[in-house]
């Protein structure tokens, strides 16, 4: 279940995007009492082949998904990015760095990109 602390109430963003798992009538309840909208793929009926509506709007939730879980995935994998601190303020102190590297990188990236055409 989606537990209150999950969905950030000064968060201006009204989408909630999230795992599968998460998919359920309570939740879905409680993400509309709480003004946010569902984004949560669904899952495939048992026993039955997914209708092509719904596996259309999955494929439509999981290209914004893969361009946020590709920037985790490199800051994991390619960054070694492991929060191994005591206390909030040095993980997130962690996190921050580890974004201002990746967006550096980014950006020189990008920069790259453009001079050479």
């Amino acid at each position: 279940r989606l537990r209150e602390g999950l969905v950030d109430p000064g968060n201006t963003a009204s989408e909630v995007w999230v795992d599968t798992a998460y998919r359920s009538r309570a939740n879905e309840d409680f993400l509309a009492d709480h003004g946010k909208r569902s984004r949560i793929h669904r899952r495939k009926p048992g026993g039955k082949p997914m209708p092509r509506r719904t596996a259309r709007a999955n494929a439509k939730k999981s290209v914004v998904r893969a361009k946020i879980e590709h920037v985790f995935a490199q800051q994991k994998d390619r960054m070694r990015l492991m929060i191994r601190s005591i206390g909030i303020h040095r993980a997130e102190a962690t996190v921050i760095m580890a974004n201002i590297a990746y967006n550096l990188g980014r950006w020189r990236w990008l920069e790259g990109r453009a001079a050479s055409a």
